[in-house]
């Protein structure tokens, strides 16, 4: 074998194994996981905001003095849409063509743990809002315990939060380099 064959050979198999750890389509898991991230926590901002603001306005006839009190159930699900937000940003500025699969699965894991316990966090919100809402409307001694209830809920998309952050970190450690 002349030496053109050999380094033909050894950059063949170089191609290869970048291919395999840096295939083409690794970024449009990264992608999914941008995309998890914010349409799930809106989701979840939607549904417990509508939830708690048919309590909110229902509770407002009988006791209008106690509206804008009642009105921490929809702010705390509209921060987990902040929650999602954060997180696709994050992820967004680490997206290229040519990048890791490694990093596109840690990605698309990162958004799917970030938008499903916003998700989640909206729902118990939702919930827990309605119902709070209307009865601290009838005995206003109940509204400390609506909103310790609120916190534990919206403590929920927080993990998520964290739990993103961490993979995202991971994602850029010890990974290979996609050179072409």
């Amino acid at each position: 074998m002349n030496q053109q064959t050999i380094l033909f050979e050894m950059n063949t198999a170089v191609d290869a194994f970048y291919e395999a750890r840096c295939p083409v389509y690794a970024s449009f898991f990264g992608a999914l996981g941008c995309a998890a991230s914010i349409v799930f926590t809106v989701l979840g901002a939607s549904y417990g905001t509508a939830k708690s603001a048919g309590a909110i306005f229902s509770s407002g006839i009988i006791r209008p003095d106690r509206l804008m009190q009642n009105t921490l159930c929809a702010i705390m699900a509209q921060i987990l849409s902040i929650y999602g937000l954060v997180a696709s940003v994050i992820i967004s500025g680490d997206l290229v063509e040519k990048m890791p699969l490694h990093q596109g699965f840690l990605q698309l894991g990162a958004g799917i743990s970030v938008g499903l316990s916003g998700l989640a966090a909206g729902f118990a919100i939702g919930i827990v809002g309605d119902a709070g809402v209307r009865a601290s409307s009838q005995q206003p001694r109940l509204y400390i315990g609506m909103v310790l209830i609120l916190i534990f809920a919206e403590v929920l998309g927080l993990y998520g939060v964290i739990v993103g952050i961490l993979m995202l970190t991971k994602s850029k450690e010890n990974v290979t380099v996609c050179m072409y």
